[in-house]
């Protein structure tokens, strides 16, 4: 495997484990200054670390023992794609629903683009379907 790829799969591994741990500081300092992110739903990228770090403290808000479980990871030139699932309990509000203290469990599909060894684009695709039929079942 070519080191770059390697570095680029090991940076993300980094930036997981920082998210786990809530530290978004260090989780931040991995993405470009104009990093770019591409989410379901929203009509235009969102161009801002900082956004990111909010949009992701909101999630650690609602979500605050999020286990990041990598299944597969790979990449080739600049990009890295990768499967998770990520468990937690809903404790915090989230999309409007106050807190279940359900417990939920979801993949994702993402995608990250890189650039002088930190993080420059993401593209994720989690699975809000099933997120959101086990925050809202009955």
């Amino acid at each position: 495997m070519d080191t770059t790829v390697q570095q680029n799969i090991d940076l993300l591994r980094t930036a997981f484990a920082h998210v786990q741990a809530h530290d978004l500081d260090a989780a931040q300092a991995l993405l470009t200054d104009e990093f770019i992110a591409n989410q379901p739903g929203a009509t235009e990228p969102q161009r801002s670390r900082e956004l990111w770090a909010a949009n992701t403290a909101a999630m650690l808000k609602a979500f605050p023992d999020l286990t990041i479980t990598i299944h597969d990871i790979f990449g080739a030139a600049d990009k890295v794609a990768v499967r998770t699932t990520c468990t937690a309990t809903h404790q915090g509000p989230f999309a409007h629903l106050a807190p279940t203290h359900r417990p939920v469990h979801y993949t994702s599909l993402e995608l990250y683009r890189f650039e002088n060894s930190r993080i420059a684009e993401e593209w994720v695709a989690p699975d809000l379907t099933t997120l959101f039929n086990q925050l809202t079942a009955d």
